[in-house]
């Protein structure tokens, strides 16, 4: 669970397959997911286009976080959109 969230059993609900549909290319939405929470990247410069470095939208970063230069701390600028499912 991502500590940033308080209601995470009031959002929706989301598939790896229906977060891929939004890698910004597809739709207008850009979102990424961490720790089981979706976010809307949207709004950042950096995510423009879908791609954020060699980060693409539409994924799970969890994995990919400890390889970036910030820390989670990062998905406090987004706002939660869902959670993601298995």
């Amino acid at each position: 669970m991502s500590m940033y969230i308080g209601k995470n059993d009031t959002l929706k609900e989301y598939t790896r397959s229906q977060l891929a549909l939004r890698n910004g290319s597809d739709r207008d939405e850009i979102w990424c997911a961490y720790q089981g929470i979706i976010y809307d990247v949207s709004p950042s410069r950096l995510w423009r286009n879908g791609k954020h470095y060699e980060h693409w939208a539409g994924q799970d970063l969890t994995d990919e976080l400890p390889d970036a230069p910030h820390g989670e701390w990062v998905f406090e600028r987004f706002k939660p959109v869902g959670k993601l499912i298995n």
